[in-house]
């Protein structure tokens, strides 16, 4: 057996929500070059021409926050391309006032518009693509982008010296997607459908302050934050065969981070 080529995304068709945000350029990279064509539903569609034309992916406008026309907008695209092997969804639909969502600032109007747009779209989608796989009669892998923090609760320590805040409604949109995975996987593993979370730690952004920074490789393991590329690589792993017998899992990509 050459093991290399379980790695390989070659003839497979794949979807990335948000694939233009700073995880999901990564995976489409990386499903990119094991081979796939790669679909990028995004909803800010600015993007060179020439990174087109040099890539194996097209770019598909998709709002994913109006869930009433979610079922009817994903149906044209399975008419224009086809159900998807693979799926993976690393979107980020969030409110304006999505940084009061602290214990002391959120309102319950936010509350609810951030669990609609987030929670229940991650949620709602993942089902419309597992239904269309049976339909498909597609072996396909569903991996949704959740959060350390979907499984223990916010330190707060590494917040300190920054404007950054605990989030409420941040823990109950990861927590609920990751329990949705393992139900998910229990449902749909007799169609051969695996679904399965990537629960990423920090991961490294120009407008991080030094001060956040310093404070969280001092709590992680292995004393930094994630690179984009090294959760695309993970999500590329779970998209192929080479994770064939994986589902229902929350897979930590974190440094160690859960680990103590």
């Amino acid at each position: 057996m050459n093991y290399l080529e379980k790695f390989k995304l070659k003839k497979k068709l794949v979807f990335v929500v948000g694939g233009l945000g700073v995880i999901g350029q990564e995976i489409v990279k990386a499903t990119s070059d094991a081979g796939a064509k790669t679909i990028i539903l995004d909803n800010n569609v600015k993007i060179s021409p020439t990174i087109l034309k040099k890539n194996n992916f097209i770019v598909e406008k998709f709002d994913v926050s109006k869930l009433s026309g979610l079922k009817k907008k994903y149906s044209i695209l399975v008419r224009k391309y086809g159900t998807p092997d693979i799926f993976i969804n690393t979107s980020y639909p969030k409110t304006s006032d999505w940084n009061n969502n602290s214990f002391k600032n959120i309102t319950q109007s936010s509350f609810n518009k951030n669990i609609d747009i987030h929670l229940k779209s991650f949620s709602w989608f993942a089902k419309l693509v597992a239904d269309s796989m049976i339909v498909s009669k597609k072996k396909g892998s569903i991996i949704q982008l959740s959060s350390i923090y979907g499984v223990v609760g916010q330190d707060l320590s590494v917040y300190k010296g920054t404007n950054m805040q605990e989030s409420m409604t941040y823990s109950i949109i990861k927590g609920g997607i990751n329990n949705l995975t393992h139900q998910m996987a229990s449902y749909y593993g007799k169609y051969g459908i695996r679904v399965n979370a990537l629960c990423a730690g920090g991961v490294q952004d120009i407008k991080q302050k030094k001060i956040f920074i310093k404070n969280y490789n001092n709590k992680v393991p292995l004393k930094r934050l994630a690179e984009s590329k090294e959760i695309a690589s993970v999500a590329l792993f779970l998209a192929s065969e080479a994770s064939s017998y994986i589902t229902g899992t929350l897979l930590m990509v974190d440094g160690g981070w859960t680990a103590i």
